[in-house]
């Protein structure tokens, strides 16, 4: 398979969005790093343990979920400078990776939406421990556990079309198939996993630890793209060609 061309307006770009990646990856850390330590309840946990935490700790919910926009708006951006630099040597081989793998960042912002809404409302119904509170968390626990699907989706579809173009290592394209395995096993178990907290939720945690560091390598990848050093790809089947990455 022969170099394909990239000139430096993509490559121009590719910085950005790989700036975008970790920019998206620091806020998702952060965000948990505020939420998960006041006390957020794990996946499965009782009603009482839901009203306990909502009841008291409406001011981390609303911090962590004030950070969400930018890096669903950031995650986007990532996968657009993604599929601008990997599309041009998918379309020569009738290929699209890529754009699968965008779908399912896409469809990932929104099911997380539709979490960080549900722990909105958890703030206003969590102090009376009512039906309501159970069934938004139960709500909650399945749409956080699903969503693994579509991390799985982007994981797949930008690892393999990454590796194809020769814009990532091997061991990165492992790792993403790896945390996409997981999260998708998890995604699969989801009645198990949000029937009550246990070590099948471990599933999930570890295929999203693995999904920060991709996302890390990937945007390292997308920055180190210059006119000057990578005006092409190395093919995959040309292991004696360095990859950029």
């Amino acid at each position: 398979m022969s170099r394909q061309p990239f000139g430096g307006a993509t490559t121009g770009f590719s910085r950005i969005t790989g700036i975008a990646a970790l920019g998206f990856a620091s806020l998702i850390v952060l965000a948990n790093a505020i939420i998960v330590p006041a006390g957020l309840p794990l996946t499965g946990a009782d009603v009482g343990e839901v009203s306990a935490f909502f009841g008291t700790g409406s001011d981390a919910v609303a911090v962590s979920s004030a950070l969400t926009p930018a890096a669903w708006l950031l995650a986007t951006l990532f996968g657009a400078g993604a599929v601008s630099v990997l599309r041009r040597s998918e379309r020569d081989r009738g290929e699209a990776w890529s754009l699968l793998g965008f779908t399912g960042l896409a469809l990932q912002n929104a099911t997380f939406a539709a979490v960080i809404a549900t722990r909105l409302a958890l703030t206003s119904t969590g102090a009376s421990g009512d039906t309501a509170t159970g069934a938004l968390w139960a709500l909650h626990d399945a749409l956080f556990t699903l969503n693994g699907t579509f991390l799985a989706l982007a994981l797949i579809g930008l690892s393999v079309a990454g590796r194809r173009a020769g814009l990532i290592r091997p061991w990165h394209g492992a790792l993403g198939l790896t945390s996409a395995a997981l999260l998708f096993t998890s995604a699969t178990l989801a009645p198990l996993v949000v029937d009550q907290a246990g070590p099948l939720g471990l599933l999930g945690l570890s295929g999203w630890l693995l999904w920060v560091a991709w996302i890390v390598a990937y945007g390292v990848a997308l920055i180190r793209l210059s006119p000057s050093s990578s005006s092409s790809f190395p093919s995959p089947s040309s292991p004696s060609d360095p990859v950029t990455a």
